[in-house]
């Protein structure tokens, strides 16, 4: 399987991240309802697989439900989406790169923040309570018990969790652009969200389903998710956005500014 160089990955990421600035508002509610759909439907797989394992399983069943969960992702960066943890690497990439203002980055941000939850909450809503897949059962039991975990973890945890979590899927999505084939990306996906979620870690995303299926069943209440969106969110971001964008772009910085030089160029001979 051919693979693009770290180097060549930074190079990638920050022309993704500048496109992704000036994407038009109905692409980006479109693609972000789709991208927070998609992250639900992996979750809504996990529990399914998971929902009735037996107990002595342990920690293996956590291994089962994080080998079946990357299925999410996957759709996303293959058959289309935009999802807000990925954007909090690529948007920042292009910031330091200069070929996005920080105002392009809160636009994004906020966009995909509002269609990510959509995404989530109409399949935590319909197919997880309307058609029951997480409402009876050991689903729900199983539902319950991730989403009461959350919430009970206190701020700080919370927030350091989300920080782990979002440097690997950062890391998943950074090395789907060394990859040149579907199977490539596919095996550069799998692992790192296997990883995040055997862990435990909290995604901001993820969350957006799993805390609103538990609270559509009536065992978690609104205002412990705002308690949990905040430091999650805030942890997401500095995972995507400083251990991995910040730390790569200082590495790669003089080959990044080398080639937006090449770029200004262009655009002056174009005008």
């Amino acid at each position: 399987m051919a693979f693009h160089s770290p180097n060549s990955i930074a190079q990638k990421v920050v022309e993704a991240g500048a496109k992704k600035a000036v994407m038009p508002i109905r692409n980006l509610l479109i693609l972000g309802f789709l991208g927070g759909a998609f992250i639900a439907l992996g979750f809504l797989l996990d529990i399914r697989v998971i929902g009735n394992l037996p107990e002595e399983w342990g920690s293996l069943s956590s291994l089962i439900g994080g080998a079946v969960f990357p299925v999410g992702l996957v759709l996303i960066i293959i058959a289309g989406g935009e999802l807000l943890t990925g954007n909090m690497m690529a948007l920042p990439m292009a910031v330091l790169a200069k070929r996005a203002s920080g105002i392009q980055l809160v636009r994004n941000w906020s966009l995909i923040l509002v269609a990510n939850f959509v995404g989530a909450i109409f399949v935590a809503y319909f197919f997880g309570h309307v058609v029951g897949l997480t409402g009876s059962g050991p689903f729900l039991e199983k539902t319950v018990a991730i989403a009461q975990a959350k919430v009970d973890e206190p701020f700080m945890k919370t927030l350091i969790s989300a920080v782990g979590c979002n440097w690997m899927v950062c890391l998943a999505v950074w090395m789907a652009f060394g990859a040149e084939d579907i199977g490539g990306k596919i095996l550069a996906i799998w692992f790192p969200i296997m990883g995040f979620v055997a862990i435990g870690f909290q995604h901001v995303v993820a969350n957006m389903f799993v805390i609103p299926a538990a609270i559509f069943a009536g065992q978690v209440s609104w205002a412990e998710y705002l308690s949990n969106f905040v430091p999650v969110f805030i942890g997401n971001a500095i995972g995507g956005g400083v251990f991995v964008a910040l730390m790569y772009w200082m590495v790669y910085k003089q080959a990044l500014e080398s080639k937006e030089d090449q770029h200004s160029i262009k655009m002056k001979k174009a005008m």
